[in-house]
């Protein structure tokens, strides 16, 4: 079982290899890029998605496109916390599980008023 204290760095790595980007290293951070995609890629741990406040900050040289990648059960309290936080960039979530699968987590649309 993938150890949740510890943020899968080399899975991100590896999902976004497979999708076709290049990977320009920043530390246990990266951007991907792809065609016209440049992507801020964070590896968060479980003690990271309790308190991602710092995590999130937008940097504003940085890609407007960020990926947050996590373990599967981490998933659904990130996406929480960003959905009531707004940063000022587009966003989605890779959750990887077990078997290094992953699943892409995007944003709730947005209910405009009538």
């Amino acid at each position: 079982m993938a150890t949740v204290t510890i943020p899968p760095t080399e899975e991100a790595r590896s999902v976004f290899r497979g999708l076709g980007y290049a990977i320009e290293e920043r530390g246990s951070e990266f951007v991907a890029e792809r065609k016209w995609r440049r992507v801020q890629v964070t590896p968060l741990c479980s003690d990271d998605v309790k308190e991602p406040e710092e995590i999130i900050e937008y940097e504003n040289d940085g890609p407007r496109l960020r990926c947050f990648v996590t373990w599967m059960d981490c998933t659904d309290d990130l996406k929480s916390y960003l959905q009531s936080a707004k940063p000022p960039y587009d966003w989605a979530i890779i959750g990887i599980d077990d078997e290094e699968e992953f699943e892409v987590v995007h944003p709730e649309p947005s209910v405009a008023p009538v």
